[in-house]
C-alpha cells in the first residue's frame, strides 16, 4: 500500500550518521549580537501552521512512518530498571505490529526508531537489548536535567557513557550562562563536552522553557552550534514548558543562519510534551517548510518521546481498518 514512498524513505536511512559532522568554528560574537526576534510574527507563523498544512490518507500514513523513524524512543524515569529498558528496546526494534506492517505493505522496509534514549546507568541494558541492530543509544548526560553538577564530573560522565556504548550524548547546558549573557563561557563549556564525546554525536539541550526570551533561545542555539553541537534540542522534558512550535521555529531559523554563515549542517530535536500523531506531523511539516526535505531524516531530525509511538500506531491501525483501537491493544513504547 505504501511500498513506493517507504522504499524512497528507506534509501535515505542507510545510516543515521552518514553526514559530515558539525566541527564548529571559532567563537564569533557577531553571529549572535545582531539577533533580533519578532515574537508576534513567530507566534503567528506557528499558530497558523496546523491549519494551513495537513496530510491525509496514504500520505499521512507515510509521514507517520517517517515520524517513527525519526523518534528517539525515551525512558527517563526514576523507576527505570534493566527490564524497563529491555522492553523499550524491543519496541524500538519492532515499533509496529507485524499485521499493520503487512497491511501497509512495508513488512520488508526495516521500520525502526531513530535511537533509544536512556540514563547513563541504563546504557549496559540498552547495549545488550539492541545488540545486532543498528539503532543508536543516546544517553542524557552532564547532570541531566539541571546541569548543575561540577564541571569535571559532567565531562567525565560523557566520557564514561561513550566508553560503555553510547553513540549519542544529550547534554544540558548551564542556563546561567545564557541568563547572564556569558556567551563565551557557554561556548567553552559546550566545546569541552564536544571534545569529551569523541566519535559520539552531541545533542545540546537548551532547556528553552528556562531561557526567558526567544532571542536567548536563538543566541544559545547559535553558540552551541559554534561549539560543535551536532544537534540542538529544545528541552529535557522536565521543565514546566518544553517543546513548542514557536521555540522550534526560532531554533530552525538559527540552524539555517548557521548553515548560511559556516556551510555546516546541524540537526534538530524537539522533546517533551509531543504525545500525539498530529503533533508529530506539525513538527515534520515545520521541518520541511523551514529547512527542506534533507532534514526529514533521522540523520538531522529526531523527536524525543515516550508515549507518542502508541498514538501513531493507533492512527495507522485506523488507516488500515477504519476503526480506532483501545490503547491497551498496543504494547507501550
Amino acid at each position: 500500500m505504501l511500498k513506493t514512498s517507504t522504499r524512497e524513505q528507506s534509501a535515505s536511512l542507510a545510516s543515521h550518521t552518514d553526514h559530515t559532522r558539525n566541527t564548529g568554528c571559532e567563537f564569533e560574537p557577531g553571529m549572535i549580537e545582531s539577533a533580533r526576534i519578532n515574537r508576534s510574527a513567530v507566534e503567528r507563523r506557528a499558530a497558523t501552521l496546523p491549519g494551513r498544512r495537513t496530510v491525509k490518507q496514504q500520505w499521512q500514513a507515510a509521514w507517520l512512518l517517517r515520524a517513527i523513524q525519526c523518534m528517539d524512543l525515551t525512558t527517563l524515569a526514576g523507576d527505570d530498571t534493566p527490564g524497563t529498558v529491555q522492553r523499550l528496546c524491543q519496541k524500538a526494534r519492532h515499533p509496529l505490529r507485524s499485521d499493520l506492517l503487512e497491511a501497509l505493505g512495508v513488512a520488508d522496509a526495516g521500520i525502526q526508531v531513530g535511537a533509544v534514549c536512556v540514563y547513563h546507568d541504563m546504557i549496559p541494558a540498552a547495549v545488550a537489548a539492541l545488540r545486532g541492530s543498528n539503532i543508536p543509544i543516546a544517553a542524557v548526560s552532564t547532570g541531566f536535567p539541571a546541569g548543575l553538577n561540577p564541571f569535571e564530573l559532567r565531562v567525565r560522565e560523557i566520557e564514561e557513557s561513550v566508553a560503555i556504548g553510547a553513540h549519542e550524548i544529550d547534554i544540558v547546558i548551564s542556563r546561567r550562562h545564557v541568563l547572564t549573557g556569558h556567551w563565551r563561557a557557554l561556548y567553552e563549556e559546550v566545546r569541552a563536552f564536544r571534545a569529551a564525546c569523541g566519535d559520539a554525536h552531541l545533542k545540546a539541550i537548551l532547556a528553552t522553557g528556562e531561557l526567558g526570551t526567544l532571542r536567548n533561545v536563538f543566541m544559545a542555539g547559535m553558540v552551541c552550534m559554534m561549539a560543535g553541537a551536532d544537534f540542538i534540542k529544545t528541552s529535557t522534558g522536565k521543565e514546566p514548558v518544553n517543546a513548542t512550535l514557536p521555540v522550534s521555529l526560532v531554533m530552525l531559523r538559527a540552524i539555517r543562519a548557521y548553515r548560511e554563515q559556516t556551510g555546516q549542517i546541524v540537526g534538530f530535536k524537539p522533546a517533551g510534551g509531543i504525545r500525539t500523531a498530529k503533533q508529530a506531523l506539525d513538527w515534520l511539516i515545520l521541518m520541511k517548510e523551514e529547512l527542506g526535505n534533507e532534514w526529514l531524516s533521522p540523520r538531522l531530525f529526531r523527536i524525543g518521546a515516550s508515549s507518542l509511538l502508541t498514538d501513531i500506531e493507533r492512527q495507522l491501525e485506523h488507516y488500515v481498518t477504519g476503526a480506532y483501537s483501545a490503547v491497551h491493544r498496543h504494547p507501550m513504547g
